[in-house]
């Protein structure tokens, strides 16, 4: 080779070394940058809809692309089984951890409070239905709502009675799950805006139940949003029940929509919870304040926002 051709040929090994250097840190400053949220809040499908299509796993993508580490669906029972084994292994490749799906949740009906063996036949079957569908999508984590309270009629329950039939089928339930190292977290609505007539209204109450179920297999699902309107004083209840509490879900209010946009001060709970080493996950079971790509853009924000503490 000639000495000319030589250098020529050097020069443009260097260039190209210098710009794969350069990509190279380009890519590494980007993962840097990559947001590290303190809590594991989950997000749902079509929450970034705008930002990331409709398919559900380019939305699982997005999100993780976003530093969210977590995902929930209530939905997900309904899902056909590919998709559940699709959506399951694409989180173990990003590294996601999946929150609850409904279980059960017989809202508007008596199922747990009156004794119904054939009732309650049902709500077992569904708690069996659910333990392949956590392990489809690697999910430790169901949802369960025990149905309405008896208050009508002239034959209706005390609520002794009718606290004693609940626990009673929790723990049958809990035979089911406690062989798979499962965990139904039990949710308290509120009776004013969204659930009048479930059973299970405050923390008090459901900590009492989980206590005396008395498993490992049976949590509480402290939702802020409903927690504010039913009890408020959210952080000392949280306190108070913080050896059965399972999960969380979050929601301003008023208005059901993304931290910042109520009157909940989500920086300080949020600070709490990471302040008892909290490593479970925060659904973000709530709607966007504003619509299209700018509005899910606001969210990410705000959880951004209230995770800066």
């Amino acid at each position: 080779m000639k000495r000319r051709d030589f250098l020529a040929a050097g020069a443009t090994i260097g260039a190209a070394a210098v710009v794969g250097a350069t990509t190279e840190a380009r890519a590494d400053e980007s993962d840097k940058a990559r947001r590290e949220f303190k809590l594991k809040y989950a997000p749902h499908f079509n929450m970034f809809r705008n930002l990331a299509g409709d398919d559900p796993i380019d939305q699982l993508k997005f999100t993780a692309d976003q530093g969210f580490t977590a995902w929930e669906d209530n939905g997900m029972k309904k899902r056909p089984v590919e998709l559940q084994e699709r959506i399951g292994r694409t989180m173990e490749k990003l590294g996601m951890q999946m929150g609850v799906f409904v279980a059960h949740g017989s809202i508007g009906r008596l199922t747990f409070a009156r004794k119904d063996e054939a009732v309650w036949d049902a709500v077992l079957k569904d708690i069996r239905d659910s333990v392949e569908v956590a392990k489809r999508v690697n999910a430790k984590w169901m949802t369960v709502v025990p149905g309405n309270v008896d208050e009508t009629g002239r034959d209706r329950l005390a609520m002794g009675y009718q606290t004693a039939n609940v626990i009673e089928l929790l723990r049958r339930c809990c035979d089911v799950l406690e062989p798979h190292d499962l965990v139904m977290v039990l949710e308290p609505l509120n009776w004013f805006a969204n659930h009048g007539g479930t059973f299970l209204q405050g923390s008090p109450q459901a900590y009492a139940i989980c206590k005396a179920v008395d498993s490992p297999s049976c949590k509480i699902l402290f939702d802020v949003y409903h927690q504010q309107i039913t009890e408020g004083n959210l952080i000392p209840n949280i306190e108070k029940c913080w050896d059965e509490i399972g999960y969380f879900q979050c929601g301003d209010n008023p208005g059901r929509k993304e931290p910042g946009t109520g009157e909940i001060n989500y920086r300080n709970v949020f600070k709490y919870i990471h302040s008892r080493e909290f490593d479970g996950v925060l659904g973000m079971e709530h709607g966007n304040s504003q619509k299209g790509a700018e509005g899910e853009q606001a969210v990410i924000d705000a959880y951004a926002a209230a995770d800066a503490f």
